[in-house]
């Protein structure tokens, strides 16, 4: 398998080569962020074209990614969903982040509470738009603070003060939903 810093140098140089092999490479991620997000297949598939497209325009203009080339695919994602959803008149409804708790189903214990899941996810629901990214990128998506800053952004201080607010609210929120 080609290094991601070669296949990104022969990009450079319009390898259709390298742009397919980086193409297959980050498509299925990007294409899970995305449709996790509109729960649309056709249009989550259109918008991961889109990205790529962009990609390349990007190459041709000679305006390169600066940091991590996975960061730039993911803030050009999370840039193509903001403009979805600000054309969109209708009011913005997350859909709820059901791969952040998809991952405790695979623990190693032998029963995990299924109404103990849903009150996560109806949780998760509450937290305003911009902790719920920080969590899916954080979590469900498993990228660096670093990383989650530059798609969205931020400093990577403002991400980490999301991503405790957010804990902290879903923390509170579990606990009233206990008593």
């Amino acid at each position: 398998m080609t290094s991601e810093y070669a296949l990104l140098k022969r990009a450079q140089s319009y390898d259709e080569q390298a742009i397919g092999e980086l193409y297959d490479r980050y498509a299925p991620r990007i294409y899970g962020y995305i449709y996790k997000r509109i729960q649309n297949t056709q249009l989550a598939e259109d918008l991961t074209s889109e990205v790529f497209v962009r990609v390349l325009e990007a190459i041709r203009s000679e305006r390169f990614w600066h940091t991590s080339f996975v960061s730039w695919l993911y803030r050009i994602a999370h840039n193509l969903l903001v403009d979805y959803y600000r054309s969109r008149p209708s009011v913005l409804v997350l859909p709820l982040e059901e791969h952040l708790i998809a991952g405790l189903e695979e623990l190693n214990v032998p029963y995990v509470d299924k109404f103990a899941l849903e009150n996560l996810q109806e949780a998760i629901s509450q937290l305003t738009q911009a902790q719920q990214q920080v969590i899916a990128l954080r979590f469900g998506e498993q990228l660096m603070s670093k990383e989650v800053a530059e798609i969205m952004g931020k400093s990577i201080g403002a991400i980490e003060a999301l991503q405790f607010r957010a804990l902290a609210s879903l923390r509170r929120i579990l606990e009233v939903d206990e008593d």
